[in-house]
């Protein structure tokens, strides 16, 4: 990835970011579909990058479901076959359908208009939404909302996976 570092009179911008997610995250979620283990999995080393990203100064996020959403969409958009959710907003289920559409017919180079505008919208986010604390605060939310029985499956799946991996 090239970087152009430009001086502002406040601080050093990197002008010139990559949208597209790194070769390494590629490989390592390419690596967890070789191991058999489920798109949610490879998801979230796309989801790690941009948590990544957020520490190092990148961008900001509004929240740690902003960051989240950001990496899930690109991982839909790198070919990871994550299915659109079950629940949750019509608008959400419509932009991750056109995610897993554009990654099932590759990859073009984006807009560089566009690009520039969420660059710069994104800047101006908050860095603490990538913070220990609001990841916490978010999984533990998330936690409380899943049922008993959604904890029991997925329990049974990790012992299955862990037997199948040994």
């Amino acid at each position: 990835m090239t970087r152009y570092i430009i001086w502002h009179p406040n601080h050093a911008v990197a002008a010139k970011l990559s949208w597209m997610p790194e070769e390494d995250v590629v490989e390592r979620a390419r690596e967890d579909e070789r191991e058999g283990l489920s798109p949610s999995t490879q998801a979230g080393e796309f989801v790690r990058e941009e948590i990544e990203h957020i520490r190092e100064g990148k961008h900001g996020a509004r929240s740690p479901q902003q960051a989240i959403a950001i990496g899930l969409s690109k991982a839909r958009r790198a070919g990871v076959k994550l299915p659109p959710p079950k629940r949750g907003k019509k608008r959400t289920k419509r932009q991750a359908k056109r995610d897993l559409a554009k990654g099932r017919r590759g990859r073009r180079k984006p807009s560089p208009k566009r690009s520039r505008a969420v660059r710069g919208a994104l800047k101006r986010e908050s860095r603490s939404s990538a913070s220990r604390k609001a990841l916490s605060r978010q999984a533990s939310r998330a936690a409380r909302s899943r049922s008993a029985a959604s904890l029991s499956r997925s329990a049974k799946k990790a012992a299955r996976t862990r037997k199948r991996r040994r």
